[in-house]
């Protein structure tokens, strides 16, 4: 297990890094069909994990045709999925303030829910295997950009770049602690309070250090 989590860990480190290029990974095929065998699927996973047969059983005995990458690809298009609903859940929020949005967007993603959890880990465990070829930076990539998306960050140029940087080791740091101890809702936004007010502080001081004076309000990502 150790060797799992330490090969997610080094995942988030180069989805991060490959954020520095303002490259994003091809999006990946959705429609409706697949969806429905993915929240059929992502119900059970925690439990039985990611696999043919196990898609099969509770979606149908053709289902496994629409992953023909097999498990590795289930588990990416289920990320995929999360992220579209997160973007969906945020078109609704009245929210003025960036950094507010952000933070909505990052606990939408990563509710408490425990079947949910439970199935991210055994996806996370799937998706960390020497096979699977990438696709955990590469969801991961995706997952950052459409949290700022849903926030409606309009950034372009550098600050595109730096502000998912910037998320991507937020990001990261509340998706580990989200992993292991994100059943308590509360302890978990706080966690996010804290990894943003840390990102806050950081953009004060390197104001302060390049005789900048910083935004009234500024983002904290």
């Amino acid at each position: 297990m150790t060797t799992v989590w330490g090969r997610v860990e080094q995942a988030i480190s180069l989805a991060v890094a490959g954020l520095a290029t303002g490259s994003m990974p091809h999006p990946i095929q959705r429609d409706a069909v697949r969806d429905a065998a993915l929240h059929k699927l992502a119900a059970v996973a925690g439990e039985r994990g990611w696999s043919v047969p196990v898609l099969r059983d509770v979606a149908g005995p053709e289902a496994d045709l629409f992953f023909p990458g097999g498990a590795v690809e289930m588990v990416e298009a289920w990320s995929d999925l999360c992220d579209r609903e997160m973007v969906m859940a945020m078109q609704d929020t009245a929210e003025p303030r960036l950094s507010q949005r952000v933070r909505q967007a990052i606990l939408l993603r990563l509710p408490t829910d425990s079947a949910m959890r439970m199935g991210a880990r055994s996806g996370f465990a799937t998706l960390a295997t020497p096979c699977a070829r990438g696709a955990l930076r590469r969801s991961l990539m995706r997952t950052i950009n459409a949290i700022w998306q849903a926030a409606e960050d309009e950034s372009s140029g550098m600050t595109y770049v730096t502000k998912r940087l910037t998320l991507g080791a937020v990001y990261g740091a509340t998706l580990l602690y989200w992993l292991a101890r994100g059943q308590n809702e509360a302890a978990l936004a706080a966690f996010v309070d804290r990894r943003l007010a840390g990102v806050l502080r950081l953009g004060k001081l390197r104001a302060r250090l390049s005789g900048r004076r910083p935004a009234t309000s500024p983002a904290p990502v």
